[in-house]
């Protein structure tokens, strides 16, 4: 399900809400007591995290590569646009995957170089929503 056909129950809320249509949900699983963050956007597939940082970051990549679709990654890997958008965007997915200690020792760099790309990529992110909301 996409977030154009979702609708929120009473369970859910929305964490975090950016343009075209993509948002951040908060909310708990059935027969769980901690909240999950689920990011929602049309045309994707449902993906989520226990840690909104993660959710708010995969929103970030999402708008940093204009959109990309996680369906059948399992199967192929990192999805193309990601690492077509180069090393601070395949980071900071790798981080999301994973966390940043992996991540920087996959890189053969320290903890605060990912911390550096993770920022890279949540400022043109940014960018681009400035970009879609000046133009709407």
């Amino acid at each position: 399900m996409t977030a154009a056909s979702r609708e929120i129950v009473a369970s859910e809320r929305v964490h975090e809400q950016y343009v075209l249509d993509v948002q951040i949900t908060r909310y708990v699983p059935d027969g769980e007591t901690e909240p999950r963050y689920r990011f929602d956007a049309p045309e994707h597939t449902d993906i989520a995290f226990d840690d909104p940082e993660m959710a708010t970051l995969y929103a970030d990549i999402y708008f940093a590569v204009n959109g990309f679709v996680e369906a059948g990654t399992g199967d192929r890997g990192v999805p193309p646009e990601v690492m077509q958008a180069g090393k601070d965007t395949l980071a900071a997915y790798l981080v999301t995957q994973t966390s940043i200690n992996w991540v920087a020792s996959f890189y053969g760099a320290e903890p605060t170089r990912i911390e550096r790309y993770i920022s890279w990529v949540r400022e043109k992110a940014e960018e681009i929503r400035t970009q879609v909301e000046k133009s709407n």
